[in-house]
C-alpha cells in the first residue's frame, strides 16, 4: 500500500468535514480567536518577527494564530484540500502566509530558506514511518541556534487503544470516521506508526538538535478521546485506576 496516496486521500476528505466542524471552530478564529492551546502559548512564547515553518499544518489554524502574534510563517501539509483551504482563510483574514502542499519528508528538498522556529503539533508522527528522516527536515530548514517545538498527543493514549507502544516496521491500518463531530462523515482509510517517547528524542538528537526541555501532561486540551473528563476548562483527563495518565508531552530543542 502507498501511505502516501492513502493518506492525502483521506485527509482531503477530512479536509472539507473539519473546516464546518465546531470541533475547529473557524468563525471562532475568523472573529480573533487563537487556535493554540494553553502548552504551546506558555512555552512558545516568544515568536514576533521570527520565521516559523509548521510541518503538518491541516489548513492552517494553528500556522495563522502563530502569524497573528507576529510570526512570519510558512505551513507544509499533504493535503492540497488543506492547503488551499489555508490560502482561503489568510485571504478572509488578510494574514500574510506562505502554505506549500508536500509530504514531510520531501519538503526540505525542496527548501532553500532556514527558519529561526520549526513547530509541529497534536497527531502528526503518526503518519510517519521514520522519524529519523523527519528530524533530519527539522534540522535541515533551523537556521544555527534556531528553536524547534513540538506538543504531541503521548504514546500512552495510544497503548490504551489497542496500538503499539513501540515503533514496529509494520504500520497500523485502519478504517475509521474523524474525532470531530460532523454527522457526515465518512470513515476513511488510513496508515499509521507508533513512536515512542524515546524514539522521538533520540531522532532529534541524532540529528543535532540540542534538548532544552520535555515535559508531559495529564490532559489533553481537546476532548478527542472516548471517556474523558473535564477537570478544568479544556483540560480532559483520562483516568485509569483513579489516576489521571499522560495524554500530551511537548519538546523544545535547539540546533547547534
Amino acid at each position: 500500500m502507498d501511505y502516501l496516496t492513502t493518506n492525502k486521500q483521506a485527509w482531503n476528505e477530512r479536509a472539507k468535514v473539519h473546516f464546518d466542524s465546531s470541533f475547529y471552530d473557524v468563525p471562532s478564529f475568523l472573529a480573533g480567536e487563537t487556535s493554540l492551546t494553553e502548552i504551546e502559548l506558555a512555552e512558545l512564547n516568544d515568536v514576533a518577527d521570527k520565521s516559523l515553518l509548521h510541518l503538518q499544518c491541516h489548513f492552517g489554524l494553528d500556522t495563522l494564530s502563530w502569524a497573528r502574534r507576529g510570526a512570519k510563517v510558512t505551513g507544509v501539509d499533504l493535503s492540497n484540500t488543506a492547503i488551499d483551504k489555508a490560502n482561503e482563510l489568510a485571504k478572509q483574514c488578510q494574514i500574510s502566509a506562505d502554505f506549500v502542499c508536500s509530504d514531510v519528508y520531501s519538503y526540505s528538498a525542496d527548501s532553500q530558506h532556514s527558519f529561526d522556529i520549526v513547530f509541529t503539533s497534536f497527531g502528526a508522527i503518526c503518519w510517519l514511518p521514520c522519524l529519523t528522516q523527519w528530524a533530519k527536515v527539522i534540522a535541515d530548514n533551523l537556521t544555527s541556534g534556531g528553536t524547534f517545538y513540538m506538543a504531541e498527543f503521548h504514546p500512552v493514549q495510544d497503548v490504551l487503544e489497542g496500538y503499539p507502544y513501540f515503533h514496529q516496521s509494520k504500520p497500523d491500518i485502519v478504517t475509521e470516521g474523524s474525532y470531530t463531530d460532523v454527522e457526515d462523515d465518512t470513515p476513511q482509510t488510513m496508515v499509521t506508526w507508533a513512536h515512542s517517547l524515546g524514539e522521538v528524542i533520540n531522532a532529534l538528537i541524532q540529528a543535532g538538535i540540542r534538548i532544552d526541555s520535555v515535559n508531559e501532561y495529564p490532559y489533553s486540551p481537546y476532548n478527542c478521546f472516548e471517556n474523558l473528563i473535564e477537570q478544568q476548562p479544556n483540560q480532559f483527563h483520562s483516568i485509569v485506576k483513579g489516576q489521571s495518565i499522560p495524554l500530551v508531552f511537548s519538546i523544545k530543542g535547539t540546533k547547534t
